[in-house]
């Protein structure tokens, strides 16, 4: 079966002014996903790394794209099709609290 990447971007603010019960059904499609096998974690501290013609690894932490909104979360999901990828994600808390969520096909 197909395989996404899914990227979830939202901040606390949408979060808190989304009303607790959608909240709720959003954190539990979430577990739906994760029972279903998806590989669904948090965003931690982003650190860059470079080894620019294999000369030596460097690092950077913090992100290296910014956005108007942090990334908040990735996860894994396997659909039959995006379309069916895009309907599995959209009732999750990014995509209900006020965020918005990537769908990347794998190839």
């Amino acid at each position: 079966m197909p395989k996404f990447i899914t990227i979830g971007y939202g901040d606390r603010a949408g979060y808190d002014r989304t009303p607790q019960a959608v909240r709720d059904a959003a954190h539990a499609r979430d577990a739906a996903l994760g029972a279903e096998g998806a590989l669904i974690g948090r965003a931690g501290a982003p650190v860059q790394v470079r080894n620019p013609e294999a000369s030596g690894v460097e690092t950077r932490d913090g992100p290296f794209m910014t956005f108007a909104l942090p990334v908040a979360g990735f996860a894994v999901i396997e659909a039959g099709s995006l379309a069916e990828a895009i309907e599995k994600v959209s009732t999750v808390p990014c995509a209900v609290a006020h965020g918005v969520v990537e769908v990347w096909p794998l190839e």
